[in-house]
């Protein structure tokens, strides 16, 4: 573009989301009467249970239609987090280090407009979460990758996170359970972490999305904030009703901190957002405090999916899989498949599998490793099962 039409160098190097990108695509082909089958968004297929959808009506029904006061988080809100972290996390917040936020993703931005200048680094572990070096970039950041080891489970080691800190590092992003991966760290683990981090002038940005969604013998979560005093008062950390209580179309997720940094978050969200809706504010209360068995069960299902998509993903040629310890996802590596389909990347291999098998899967670049792929068990068994079998037919069995 040019003249008035020329859109910004900030704006330029923004690249799409790659997982709402590969859900858009099939929905177009599912419109033109070819049936696709998605393992690309991180939905549960579970509906929000009643008794948050009541709490809401009712308070749509109370008037609760104006702006939310403060904006950041009405005190409800932001007491209903405290207590969630206290009773999961072993974390004590006041409510005035908290901030409610659209969606989870809303509050990492705005940690990172808040905290990053130019030139500034944030180590960043691969696989990531598809959005991460694209705010780190809009931001001015430079993004330090770490590649997790596949013969680890996809952990970085703490020699890894060592040898990445510079006299720049800035944030250091920590993903427990992972998106993408599906792995997570257990405490000991996160403790090693965290100790060759201490006395470093840095923040760490805990991204526990997928706290309450964990398996097997990693079933124990550790919150990088509890580890010790020290970081508690170095660490945000991030989360949100979407994925633990079926919520992503809600729109609200909260982040707890230092409060000079929650504060500076909430005056960028004041002129930007101005928050989420007031009323679904009151609908995360409920999620946070309210009955939490629906929690539980939906843990125990995706653990159960999580296996089986697992265990016939390791049978398929070509194909090696670190086995899912939390979030609900698998991610393979199917570099090994890609002679077999003509391909020599991860977008080339997606676009071959929908093409030819009509599934709909994300490519492993857009996290950080072009041999992978990513798939989403947070859908019906019958459609994970299908969708495997016709993977399976293209690849082939071991």
């Amino acid at each position: 573009m040019s003249g008035s039409m020329r859109l910004s160098q900030r704006v330029n190097q923004i690249k799409e989301s790659a997982t709402l990108a590969v859900t858009a695509r099939a929905a177009e082909m599912r419109k033109s009467g070819i049936d696709v089958l998605g393992f690309g968004a991180g939905e549960p297929d579970f509906d929000t249970p009643a008794h948050i959808i009541a709490a809401c009506k009712q308070a749509l029904d109370a008037g609760h239609t104006r702006y939310a006061k403060p904006t950041h988080g009405i005190p409800e809100a932001r007491a209903a987090v405290c207590e969630k972290l206290r009773r999961d996390n072993g974390l004590n917040y006041k409510p005035d280090q908290v901030i409610i936020t659209v969606g989870a993703k809303e509050a990492l931005f705005l940690a990172f407009a808040a905290l990053i200048d130019p030139g500034d680094e944030v180590i960043l572990p691969a696989p990531y979460w598809v959005s991460f070096p694209e705010q780190v970039s809009f931001c001015g950041g430079r993004v330090v990758t770490i590649l997790g080891d596949e013969a680890g489970g996809l952990r970085i080691s703490p020699r890894q996170l060592a040898d990445a800190i510079t006299t720049r590092t800035r944030v250091v992003l920590f993903n427990s359970p992972s998106n993408p991966g599906g792995f997570a760290y257990s405490p000991e683990e996160t403790r090693a972490l965290a100790a060759v981090l201490s006395g470093k002038d840095l923040i760490v940005f805990s991204d526990e999305m997928y706290d309450c969604l964990r398996f097997g013998d990693r079933r124990e979560h550790l919150s990088f904030a509890a580890i010790s005093d020290e970081w508690y008062a170095k660490t945000i950390t991030f989360n949100a009703a979407s994925k633990s209580h079926a919520m992503t179309g809600w729109r609200v997720g909260y982040a707890a901190g230092p409060q000079e940094i929650i504060n500076a978050m909430a005056r960028i969200q004041s002129h930007t957002t101005s928050g989420t809706a007031t009323f679904i504010h009151h609908a995360l209360v409920e999620a946070l405090v309210g009955d939490q068995s629906h929690v539980e069960t939906m843990r125990q299902e995706f653990e159960r999916r999580g296996r089986r998509m697992y265990e016939r993903l390791c049978a398929m040629q070509g194909v090696t899989c670190v086995r899912p310890d939390g979030a609900f996802y698998c991610f393979p590596n199917v570099s090994g498949a890609f002679a077999r389909l003509g391909v020599t990347n991860s977008g080339e291999f997606c676009k071959k599998v929908l093409e030819q098998a009509h599934v709909a899967l994300v490519p492993g670049d857009a996290f950080g490793m072009d041999t992978h792929v990513r798939l989403s068990f947070a859908t019906d068994p019958k459609t994970i099962e299908e969708g495997l079998d016709r993977l399976e037919k293209l690849l082939g069995r071991r």
